[in-house]
C-alpha cells in the first residue's frame, strides 16, 4: 500500500492510498482519518476498513487535483539520522576535509553514527530547498531511503526490531558542508529549514519483500551522481532500529534516514554543490521518486 498525504486548492488538507499513476482513494473523504500518523499509530485497526474502501474503488480522486505534501508533513519530534552508512561514501567524506572524525582519511564506522535534524527541516515533494540560508554556498544533497516506524516502545533483546517498521520512504538529507565543518558537529548543517525533502509516499513493509535488493540513485538536473543497492548499507535497517530503539523509546511516525551512497557533491574535485535552479532527483526501486527544486 502507497500512502500519501495531500493538500488542495480549496485548502482541504488529508491522506489516500495511490492505486495508479492517475489515481487515489481519498481515505480523508472515506472518513477513515485525515492524519497519516493516526494512521500509522491505528493501522492493525483500521487495515481491514482501508482495504475494503480501496479494493471497492471508493472515493477516487485524481492525483493531478491534489498537492502531495510529505507523507508525515509535520513530525512530531527529531528525524533520526545515519551517517556515514554506505562503505565508499565513508571514504569519500573521511577524504574530503569536511569529516571532523575521520582517521587517516578513510574511516568506516564500528558503530552506527546516529544524529538527529529537527522536524522543521521537512518539505514535500516539488517544494524548494532553500539554499540562502546557507551562509557558505555549500549546499549538498544526499539521497536516502528512509524508515517510518509504526510501533512504540523501546527494542528489547527479544524482539525482532524489524516489527517496529510500517514502511519506507525516500529523504533528502541536505546539508550545509561548510556549516558542518566548522562546527565539528551536524545538527547546525544539516538542520536548516527546507532541507529535509521527504515523499512521494509511504509504502508499507508487507510491500517490499527483498530490500536489500532495491536500487537508490540520485540525479542533479540530468546528471546521475549516486547509484546504489540498498543491500550495501554497513549497517541494516534491523540494526539501525535496535540500535536507536534499545535506549529511546520509539513513537510510531518517527523516521530513521539510512545514509546516503557515494556520489554527493562534497565527493568531486572541485565539489558540486547545488544552486538555485538546480533539480534533484531521488529514485528508490519499489517506493517511488522524490523530486525538488533549488531555490
Amino acid at each position: 500500500m502507497k500512502l500519501i498525504s495531500y493538500s488542495d486548492t480549496a485548502g482541504g488538507v488529508g491522506i489516500g492510498v495511490v492505486i495508479d499513476d492517475l489515481s487515489f482513494v481519498d481515505l480523508t473523504q472515506a472518513g477513515i482519518s485525515s492524519c497519516m500518523v493516526d494512521v500509522i499509530e491505528r493501522y492493525d485497526v483500521l487495515k481491514a476498513e482501508i482495504a475494503t474502501v480501496v479494493a471497492e474503488r471508493r472515493f477516487v480522486r485524481p492525483l493531478p487535483e491534489v498537492h502531495l505534501e510529505a507523507p508525515i508533513p509535520k513530525p512530531r519530534r527529531n528525524l533520526f539520522c545515519v551517517g556515514k552508512n554506505y562503505l565508499e561514501h565513508a571514504a569519500e567524506f573521511g577524504s574530503s576535509g569536511f569529516d571532523a572524525g575521520a582517521i587517516g582519511g578513510n574511516e568506516v564506522p564500528e558503530y552506527p553514527i546516529i544524529f538527529s535534524k529537527p522536524g522543521s527541516v521537512v518539505i514535500g515533494p516539488g517544494k524548494a530547498i532553500d539554499s540562502s540560508l546557507d551562509p557558505y554556498s555549500s549546499v549538498d544533497y544526499e539521497g536516502e531511503l528512509a524508515v517510518v516506524l509504526g510501533r512504540s516502545g523501546r527494542v528489547t533483546s527479544d524482539d525482532d526490531p524489524m516489527s517496529f517498521v510500517f514502511g519506507y520512504t525516500i529523504f533528502n538529507d541536505v546539508t550545509s558542508r561548510e556549516l558542518q565543518k566548522r562546527h565539528k558537529q551536524w545538527l547546525l548543517g544539516k538542520g536548516i529549514d527546507t532541507f529535509g525533502p521527504l515523499g512521494p509516499a509511504i509504502v508499507t513493509a508487507d510491500e517490499l519483500h527483498d530490500l536489500k535488493s532495491l536500487g537508490i540513485r540520485t540525479w542533479v538536473n540530468d546528471e546521475i551522481r549516486q547509484s546504489a543497492k540498498i543491500g550495501d548499507l554497513i549497517f541494516d535497517v534491523a540494526t539501525l532500529v535496535r540500535t536507536v530503539g534499545q535506549s529511546i523509546a520509539l513513537k510510531a511516525g518517527d523516521i530513521i534516514a539510512t545514509g546516503t551512497p557515494v556520489g554527493v557533491g562534497i565527493g568531486f574535485n572541485p565539489p558540486k554543490y547545488l544552486h538555485p535552479g538546480d533539480r534533484v532527483r531521488i529514485e528508490i526501486d519499489d517506493v517511488g521518486v522524490l523530486e525538488n527544486v533549488v531555490a
